[in-house]
């Protein structure tokens, strides 16, 4: 594997996001409702919408392989990859801002810009050569 060809650099990243996702969603799914304070959410008690969340993120590693699967057919599914990761951002510094201030979701928000950010460059770069 030649980690200086752009193609394998975005798969690489790619391939990352897809473990990210797929981790943040088992974790959401299998982790205890009252350990939830320690990550700033204090007396949450029920799991419906964290185990929601749980299967959204295993969608959307899904999404992200196919992504690396497709990528020489249609770059249709990266640009879905960046644009996930910059609503989630937006979404996410919003939330903070108008519902709760949280410290684990302007965390969450900076990882999602940042991941947005490099899959856009690595993008730009895939393309141009």
């Amino acid at each position: 594997m030649n980690l200086d060809k752009p193609d394998t650099q975005l798969k690489v990243f790619l391939w990352l996001i897809a473990l990210h996702s797929f981790s943040v969603g088992i974790g959401l799914i299998l982790f205890p409702p009252n350990y939830l304070e320690y990550f700033g959410f204090p007396n949450y008690t029920y799991s419906f919408f964290q185990a929601q969340g749980g299967v959204f993120h295993i969608v959307m590693s899904v999404a992200y392989i196919m992504a690396i699967k497709y990528m020489y057919k249609s770059s249709g599914l990266i640009v879905f990859s960046i644009s996930a990761k910059a609503m989630a951002t937006i979404f996410l510094v919003a939330y903070y801002i108008f519902v709760e201030s949280s410290w684990m979701i302007i965390m969450s928000a900076f990882g999602d810009a940042v991941m947005a950010s490099i899959l856009f460059l690595l993008y730009r770069r895939f393309k141009s050569n």
